[in-house]
């Protein structure tokens, strides 16, 4: 490369974004839409060369030509993926160390046996609807638990 290229590239290290700004339109003939320093920097330092050097062998620019032609570039997904993705019903994500519904968890607290049955959604203690084990082991003790160690549920599906 050569010596002036080189003393001007590396000129263009130490410059604002806005004169790197201003040299893109002087080499481009256009506005640059980024305003980030490295890419333009990268982008004006590339010009330099290959306007020093010369740009693609008209092979080169033939062979990408026929590379591109043969990509099947999009930018948006189609819109039957939207549609597909919206029409799949979406319910609540189930933790995998619970074990399936219907199971009855049992625990030992105090001499009493704390019985909890899974349910589609959610758990059933003494009657009641609760949305969380957590919510029942602290309804049993008086203090809040995370109902997964209360129940000795921490690995997947241990009881």
């Amino acid at each position: 490369m050569n010596d002036e290229v080189r003393k001007e590239i590396e000129q263009l290290r130490r410059q604002k974004t806005k004169a790197l700004k201003a040299r893109y339109l002087e080499l481009f003939g256009e506005e640059s839409r980024s305003s980030n320093h490295a890419h333009l920097f990268r982008r004006i330092a590339w010009r330099l060369q290959a306007l020093e050097e010369g740009e693609l062998s008209q092979r080169a620019r033939d062979r990408a030509a026929s590379l591109a032609v043969d990509v099947d570039l999009r930018l948006r997904a189609p819109r039957k993926f939207w549609s597909e993705l919206a029409a799949e019903p979406r319910g609540p994500i189930r933790d995998p160390r619970l074990p399936s519904i219907g199971t009855t968890l049992e625990r030992q607290y105090h001499g009493e046996t704390i019985s909890v049955k899974l349910l589609a959604d959610g758990f059933e203690y003494d009657g009641k609807i609760y949305e969380s084990l957590s919510s029942i082991a602290s309804s049993v003790t008086g203090t809040r638990w995370n109902g997964f160690s209360f129940f000795g549920l921490n690995k997947k599906g241990a009881a």
